[in-house]
């Protein structure tokens, strides 16, 4: 009896051990936590924010006006917080911080936001503004030694130096996709940390062989103060390409559209404000650099780096976003072709290995809050006290700025073009004996049509070409009749006359090469 009654003291005290450990464990987790949070509560203040909105992006220039002062302070009014997080340019990570919610908006360019999302396998956020386009910004140089013209990377030593999964690395693929490069080696690539190392290779490799370098300012400007440098291409000769934008994670879109019109609101009335002032974009650029502590920058520098981008105001991003169309639109290329351009260009250079939207490029921008912006007359100078006079629906302060339309040329400046290279494209055929473009062809001058209106500054020469057998005055003017043929094809199009010029080559080919055309791209001297 005695044992009995010891087994029910033992198994009463372990389950009063439960129990307090039980309890324990619910003072520690539950009502503690409780009384802090009570205790927090009544012993603080209400918040000056109602909301808090964090940007993913990186310490590029172009994305000064998001980490600008003047851009919290007019969320703050609104009671928005705004946290713009450094990630390193890992877009990668990036894409994952807005799948997972931990940021609701952030930066990227457009390449880099089809790239990552074709890695992921999802595109957790969609395109609401277009921030900036780069301008100059990103250039491919070379030594004139080495490396002439684009076409000389046409070798199987050439090799391209650069920053990867960087803007930097876009502008060479851009040139792979539209260059006719057959023997640029599948390894072409040459990755550096930065264009500070890009820099440094460039000003120790005179003699190192057939290479390009990849760079951005301020390292253009100081790579072109070294004798026998020169530019190959910049992203000033390119339309659509180079492009950075906005985006906001899809579920926070669609519960917070208002948020994120407030959003694009402030940052156009911060860049407007910006550039008002004097030398505006100069100052802010300089500010953020140091901010940023990436590199400090003089005033030269910051100058050098704001003539290579051109932020886009509310106007350009109607255009953009297809609001405004016609002559409205400036010649602005409307997001469906930019995005499918840079597809192209992705898919060529095999960056991708499948177009992940499947061509529904429409699925990776949101045009909502720009529409209501326009139905709500909203202009960015409305309320910063720097103009006066802004009725409603005036957008007078703010202008689409397109591309200068490429002057004609005389015959002596047309013979002192920089050459480029040779544009990849098929061959263009024509009807034996004649100058009517084949059918197959024509879908061919099309698609270089489109892609010449991706290259606003550069001049074309149409070459014909007609067989050596026969009669040679006819066959040169067969020849000339081709290269008409084709540029008018091409003016049809839309290609300004200017940009052409129509030439005979020498009648000295046999075969099917003496049935074509031929075209050599040039450059006004940089």
């Amino acid at each position: 009896m005695s044992d009995r009654r010891a087994k029910g003291c033992l198994a009463a005290a372990v389950i009063w051990c439960v129990i307090l450990g039980v309890l324990a464990i619910a003072y520690r987790f539950l009502v503690h936590p409780y009384l802090q949070d009570k205790l927090k509560t009544e012993t603080s203040s209400t918040s000056s924010y109602q909301h808090e909105i964090v940007i993913a992006a990186d310490s590029f220039s172009g994305y000064a006006v998001l980490r600008s002062e003047a851009l919290k302070q007019d969320l703050k009014s609104q009671q928005i917080k705004l946290t713009v997080q450094d990630d390193q340019a890992d877009y990668t990570a990036r894409l994952a911080a807005l799948r997972a919610g931990k940021v609701q908006m952030a930066a990227f360019t457009i390449d880099s936001l089809i790239a990552a999302g074709a890695k992921a396998g999802e595109f957790p956020a969609s395109i609401v503004m277009v921030i900036d386009e780069t301008k100059g910004g990103d250039a491919i140089v070379a030594w004139k030694s080495s490396v002439a013209s684009l076409q000389d990377l046409n070798q199987p030593d050439a090799r391209i130096v650069l920053t990867p999964d960087s803007p930097s690395e876009f502008l060479a693929r851009v040139v792979i996709a539209h260059f006719n490069l057959p023997n640029l080696p599948s390894e072409w690539r040459v990755s550096a940390n930065g264009a500070k190392e890009v820099y440094q290779q460039f000003t120790t490799g005179k003699t190192a062989g057939r290479k390009a370098y990849v760079l951005w300012e301020p390292y253009v400007s100081r790579a072109l103060e070294q004798s026998g440098a020169h530019v190959l291409i910049d992203s000033a000769k390119l339309k659509g390409f180079v492009v950075d934008v906005l985006v906001a994670q899809r579920e926070f879109l669609r519960d917070h559209p208002d948020l994120v019109q407030k959003v694009i609101e402030a940052y156009g009335r911060a860049a407007y404000a910006t550039s008002q002032q004097p030398d505006g974009w100069t100052k802010l650029v300089r500010e953020d650099s140091r901010l940023t502590g990436v590199e400090s920058l003089t005033d030269d520098q910051a100058r050098k780096v704001v003539e290579g981008i051109r932020w886009k105001n509310t106007l350009e991003n109607y255009a953009h976003f297809g609001l405004v169309t016609g002559a409205s639109a400036g010649g602005l290329p409307n997001l469906d072709d930019m995005i499918g351009n840079i597809m192209d260009v992705l898919l060529k250079t095999k960056a991708i290995t499948a177009d992940p939207l499947n061509g529904q490029f429409n699925t990776l921008y949101y045009d909502r809050v720009l529409t209501a912006m326009r139905g709500a007359n909203y202009h960015p100078g409305r309320g910063l006290n720097l103009v006066d006079g802004i009725g409603p629906g005036s957008n007078d302060l703010e202008q689409v700025r397109g591309e200068a339309e490429a002057k004609a040329l005389t015959s002596e400046q047309w013979a002192k073009l920089q050459p480029v290279g040779e544009l990849r494209i098929d061959a263009i055929e024509f009807g034996r004996g004649s100058a009517n473009i084949n059918v197959s062809s024509e879908r061919e001058l099309l698609a270089l049509a489109k892609r010449l209106g991706t290259f606003p500054s550069y001049y074309l020469r149409v070459i014909g070409h007609a067989r050596a057998e026969g009669d040679p005055e006819a066959n040169r003017l067969l020849a000339q009749n081709r290269a008409e043929s084709v540029a008018r094809f091409l003016e049809a199009q839309g290609l300004s006359a200017n940009r052409i010029r129509t030439e005979a080559a020498p009648t000295k080919v046999t075969g099917g090469a003496g049935q074509a055309v031929s075209f050599a791209v040039g450059q006004v001297p940089f």
